[in-house]
């Protein structure tokens, strides 16, 4: 394939990193379409969630903390290069709307309660600065769409193309704060390392990288004064090397003027910005999860908590695998960590041990064992749109856990649909990974990605329809080879920001 290339392509693949068999098996992708995946069940409690008890908290919260006194490295993981744009798309549509007063419900609590948003004071000073003219005084002479001009425009505060981790979220006292900033002081709650260092590592877009750093310089020695700590912060951007190529309807390369299309391929090509952390723990969460400080007991405490809990899982596991390492394992040994590995960790043979010598069942215990880990929080549901816990079939016959999305499922199989329906829980992105193996070193996070779990969709551009595909999702399919537990955490641990007003709830104010 690669002479039937033109130059210009040839130097497209050559700039991004992007292999010749990459391109291939994105094409392939295309054209054989990804598989639904098998559903066993439902994750629910309490075979596949766990309800912690009062003293089970108590206990790994105290693990934790003794955990971040043993000198490893921990990080926290923000994916932060969403745009907002998709926060204001009530507005966006009020001011191409043929009226110009607030009509909707939604038009109507925005500006009914506009200064109870943090950035109330910043969009008013940017009407006087263009306008010569207060918020207020521009409501009552009804220049509504004056004001959403300078909240979403260049010429005022640029909300409409900025990243949510940018837009200012809450009051703090006289200050406000952005998502960011909310990050920074949530990593100092349960994130220090023993030396007073809290690592934070936010992926962003390289458009707006300078206005993080930005942000990050003019903030950072605030948050670390007022909670004792020093933060080691780094920014990463999407690698080219994972986007994709966009195809047109017979699957062919989408082509313009002698160049192919390519696409950033969604959030799970941050698998790679993850795989390059060095670190023993990993937290990772969405940047719009956020809380101001009066509400952030539980997000801390349920943090602690689901880190404790995967710490004392990780000793356990690394002990079973230095013990197979000894070699010589007495049938009642292997036996019970098979127990552990079936009724702790999740995988379940579907077909009975008992045919199994010593040596397989040693052989099969090692590999199922060495895996990462990852403790996921889930909250009950709530009819969020977004994926849930299931227990899913393996190729290899086990079946495991897995956060699930609707692409994923086929909803014409009437079993499946079924399972999707019945889902108690949600996932809320909450998520503490264990990402070193026991004996110290770093999993090659790549090799436990399932590279059947992508998504196809179908986009335009210039008036031609064009197919896109999404690697497997961060916490979908790119860690679909992991250990995995579940844990239900309170539903006050899950306060996403997707449209502006939702900065209007109680738990934002």
């Amino acid at each position: 394939m690669m002479e039937t290339l033109s130059p210009s392509v040839k130097d497209q693949l050559i700039s991004k990193g992007i292999k010749l068999e990459q391109i291939e098996n994105q094409l392939r992708s295309f054209a054989q379409g990804f598989p639904f995946l098998r559903i066993e069940s439902a994750a629910s409690p309490p075979n596949d969630i766990l309800q912690l008890r009062s003293d089970e908290e108590e206990k790994y919260v105290t693990a934790w903390e003794s955990y971040k006194q043993t000198g490893k490295r921990l990080v926290k993981f923000v994916p932060a290069s969403g745009a907002a744009s998709r926060m204001f798309k009530d507005l966006f549509a009020f001011l191409e709307a043929d009226y110009v007063e607030p009509t909707t419900e939604f038009e109507t609590l925005f500006f009914h309660r506009l200064k109870d948003f943090a950035f109330y004071n910043e969009l008013s000073a940017a009407c006087v600065r263009v306008l010569g003219q207060t918020v207020e005084e521009l409501l009552a002479t009804k220049r509504y769409k004056d004001v959403i001009h300078l909240l979403l425009g260049k010429r005022g505060l640029n909300y409409g193309a900025l990243p949510k981790g940018l837009l200012s979220f809450h009051q703090a006292g006289k200050d406000v704060r952005t998502p960011l900033e909310e990050h920074l002081v949530e990593g100092a709650l349960y994130a220090a390392e023993s030396t007073g260092d809290v690592r934070l590592h936010f992926t962003v877009s390289a458009e707006h990288r300078p206005l993080f750093a930005d942000l990050i310089a003019r903030r950072v020695s605030l948050f670390e004064k007022e909670y004792g700590v020093s933060y080691k912060i780094e920014l990463s951007e999407q690698k080219p090397s994972t986007d994709t190529v966009a195809v047109d309807e017979q699957n062919k390369p989408f082509c313009e003027e002698g160049r192919w299309l390519f696409r950033p391929g969604g959030h799970g090509a941050l698998i790679e910005n993850l795989n390059d952390l060095e670190a023993d723990i990993i937290f990772i969460k969405n940047i719009d999860n956020v809380v101001p400080d009066e509400q952030k007991g539980d997000t801390v405490a349920y943090k602690k908590i689901l880190a404790g809990l995967l710490v004392e899982l990780q000793a356990e596991t690394f002990a079973y695998l230095r013990k197979l390492d000894q070699g010589s394992c007495s049938r009642v040994e292997l036996n019970e960590m098979l127990t552990f590995l079936e009724y702790r960790l999740g995988c379940r043979r579907a077909n009975s041990s008992e045919a199994l010598t010593d040596k397989e069942l040693t052989v099969y215990l090692r590999d199922k064992l060495n895996r990462p880990l990852r403790v996921c929080g889930m909250v009950k549901n709530v009819g969020e749109p977004g994926g849930g816990p299931f227990r899913v079939w393996n190729a290899d016959g086990t079946t495991g856990l897995q956060i699930l999305e609707s692409s994923q499922i086929d909803m014409n199989d009437l079993r499946s649909r079924t399972f999707f329906e019945q889902g108690t829980h949600f996932n809320p992105v909450d998520l503490v990974c264990g990402v070193c193996d026991y004996q110290g070193n770093a999993f090659d996070l790549t090799r436990f990605i399932d590279p059947e779990t992508g998504f196809i969709s179908h986009k335009s551009k210039n008036g031609r329809e064009l197919k896109a595909l999404e690697l497997p999702g961060l916490w979908n399919g790119a860690m679909s080879h992991w250990n995995t537990v579940f844990v239900e955490v309170p539903i006050s641990t899950f306060n996403p920001v997707k449209t502006v007003n939702d900065l209007l709830r109680s738990t934002h104010q």
